[in-house]
């Protein structure tokens, strides 16, 4: 990715770096155990990655509305009007692939929109109002706190996450022992 050039292009960066982690961290569990639950009241790993498209797709597509309003509906509706079919994916390639495509589709929409419709107030879920871009921060923010629980979810698999695999570890200083 270049430098960032306005707010909105800072805010896609991120969620570039975030859904790039995301998508790693799934390359890393086998396709096998998709079906995976921490618990048995805890959603499978597919699950997981459902529900981030779901919030992500339903997220952009109201930001983009002329009348955005994330109150307008309750949130169970919203995610099935816009999000209807995201059930249907349920392979790990699959998931992937909606994960790239929704990215550039809804980065692409949204950097069109431009950076000053996107500071413009509109009314939350909680009914509170706030910038576009604060509730896209928060979409993206929503993703990142699932991509911790899938790393959770590869450790209890027995596998080593992407996110530590990838770190740069620090080499520690030699300690002279004085002898």
């Amino acid at each position: 990715m270049s430098t960032p050039i306005t707010l909105l292009d800072e805010i896609l960066e991120d969620w570039y770096a975030i859904r790039k982690g995301l998508i790693k961290e799934l390359q890393v569990i086998p396709p096998a155990r998709f079906s995976f639950r921490a618990t048995l009241e805890s959603r499978s790993v597919t699950e997981v990655v459902q529900h981030i498209l779901e919030l992500s797709i339903m997220s952009v597509e109201e930001l983009l509305r002329e009348d955005t309003n994330f109150h307008r509906a309750p949130y169970s509706q919203m995610l099935h009007y816009y999000a209807p079919n995201i059930y249907r994916a349920e392979t790990q390639e699959q998931l992937i692939e909606l994960l790239v495509e929704q990215y550039k589709d809804a980065s692409g929409r949204l950097k069109n929109a431009g950076t000053l419709f996107l500071l413009q107030l509109v009314t939350r879920a909680d009914g509170s109002k706030g910038t576009r871009m604060s509730v896209l921060h928060d979409a993206i923010a929503h993703e990142n706190y699932h991509r911790g629980q899938l790393t959770i979810c590869t450790r209890l698999l027995g596998l080593v996450p992407a996110a530590t695999r990838d770190a740069e570890r620090p080499s520690l200083p030699q300690i002279n022992s004085g002898t």
